[in-house]
């Protein structure tokens, strides 16, 4: 799974792992999970950095089980790879503050299924089941509901659908 864009509080990178044993648990049960982050946060943006130093502790403390690695020297060029190279994509911005939302659409464009919030342009790309999974309901929800349900359809749905369901797989990634 794939995630890479600036480093900011409200595109909430780390939400993913807000309940860490869950997402273990999980990635146990359901299938594993192998997670690639990218991206910098603005010079003056000190949270921002400080969400990519708690992201890459996590990564030490959970390397055993979940491989999770945060690339560095994010650039104009790394986008292009990494869209091409993973098999889901991640997006998880608090609802309404999304303006665009383009790394999807490469994604996309890619052939990689999106996993996000209904924001940005995945308001209008989002049929669920079909072109990826939404996250929440697209309304201004707390972010626990939001949470829950990326747990459930991570655990429930799309694990599922990679790990033992090929041809459903396939016909989302070409729609």
């Amino acid at each position: 799974m794939g995630f890479a864009r600036r480093a900011t509080a409200y595109k909430r990178a780390e939400m993913l792992f807000n309940d860490l044993p869950r997402l273990l648990t999980i990635s146990k049960n359901a299938g594993p999970l192998q997670l690639i982050f990218a991206g910098k946060a603005h010079p003056q943006d000190h949270p921002g950095k400080e969400i990519i130093e708690r992201i890459v502790s996590i990564s030490r403390q959970v390397h055993n089980d979940i491989p999770i690695v945060y690339l560095e020297n994010y650039d104009t060029e790394m986008p292009k790879l990494l869209v091409a190279g993973v098999d889901l994509w991640l997006n998880t911005p608090q609802v309404p503050l999304e303006a665009s939302g383009t790394s999807g659409m490469k994604a996309a464009h890619n052939g990689v299924p999106s996993f996000s919030t209904l924001d940005g342009w995945w308001v209008e790309g989002h049929i669920e089941g079909l072109t990826g999974w939404s996250i929440g309901s697209g309304s201004e929800v707390t972010t626990n509901q939001d949470i829950d349900d990326l747990y459930q359809k991570l655990q429930d749905i799309i694990l599922p659908a990679f790990y033992t369901s090929r041809s459903t797989w396939i016909n989302v990634m070409r729609h």
